[in-house]
């Protein structure tokens, strides 16, 4: 099993150097769980030699554009392409409408002879929050080719009236224990245990000069402890000169076309993608 980052930019990336933070996690049958398909999917696809009719999965985190802007673009291929199946996408409970009614609705409820709906498009699978608290579950998981993924809840945007929701992936792969932060600001409270837990953490980072606070800033993680920079994979950057975190204890960052293989979870040399 692998997983791909078809790009490791922030939101607003610009050029064929990277595009948007979304994953690919394959298996050796050819399964493939898109995690988060932002609004530069189809190039970013592209770029790594993958279409819509490869993928048959699909993970959602939460609701901003550069992880949910590529759907339309998924959800009308496959419809329309007689070889492709339907895909699945996988969300929480609490995202669902929300993803279709705020989202994706203005340009895909209408098609010709139907009103359509989420479903129209994808199997939805809501995951719901577990009746047990303290517990790895109690934001939900789901079962993908064997593997069970908790959800996490992370803190990304608070407006002042709520947190918007929001939710990595905790789960296991050839016994490793892998925590994928999605986006979120640092928040011990709700992520300590998975930071603890975790044999290797991929970890949304901000560089930016100007701090959106919205975001970890590298400035920030560079005061987690040691022991958890060590396992601590970087990405969600913006362009521009990095600052050497190899030096500063952690894994690195996160470049377009790595690969991280189950068998032993060390990067595979980086894969660069003639654009």
């Amino acid at each position: 099993m692998k997983l791909i980052f078809l790009g490791s930019g922030s939101a607003f990336t610009v050029g064929a150097d990277n595009f948007q933070s979304n994953m690919i996690l394959t298996d050796d049958l050819g399964h493939k769980l898109l995690i988060d398909c932002g609004s530069d999917i189809r190039l970013s696809l592209h770029a790594a030699g993958f279409s819509y009719q490869d993928i048959t999965d699909i993970y959602i985190s939460h609701l901003h554009a550069d992880h949910v802007g590529g759907l339309e673009y998924i959800g009308f291929s496959t419809k329309f392409d007689p070889r492709c199946q339907k895909p699945n996408i996988y969300t929480s409970a609490d995202l669902a409408d929300d993803l279709w009614e705020c989202t994706l609705a203005g340009g895909m409820r209408a098609i010709e002879g139907e009103i359509a709906n989420l479903n129209t498009y994808f199997n939805v699978h809501k995951v719901k929050k577990s009746a047990v608290s303290g517990s790895l579950d109690r934001s939900g998981d789901f079962l993908w080719q064997g593997i069970k993924f908790y959800l996490v809840k992370v803190v990304h945007v608070n407006n002042g009236y709520f947190i918007m929701p929001s939710y990595g992936l905790f789960f296991e792969m050839n016994g490793t224990q892998v925590f994928i932060t999605t986006d979120t600001r640092i928040s011990w409270e709700e992520m300590g245990e998975y930071y603890e837990r975790a044999d290797i953490i991929f970890h949304d980072c901000e560089t930016s000069p100007f701090p959106t606070k919205v975001h970890a800033h590298y400035n920030d993680l560079l005061k987690l402890p040691a022991k958890i920079r060590r396992k601590m994979w970087l990405y969600g950057y913006q362009p521009g000169k990095l600052p050497d975190a190899e030096k500063d204890g952690f894994c690195g960052f996160v470049h377009r076309g790595q690969t991280f293989k189950s068998s032993d979870l060390v990067a595979a040399p980086e894969v660069r993608i003639a654009v």
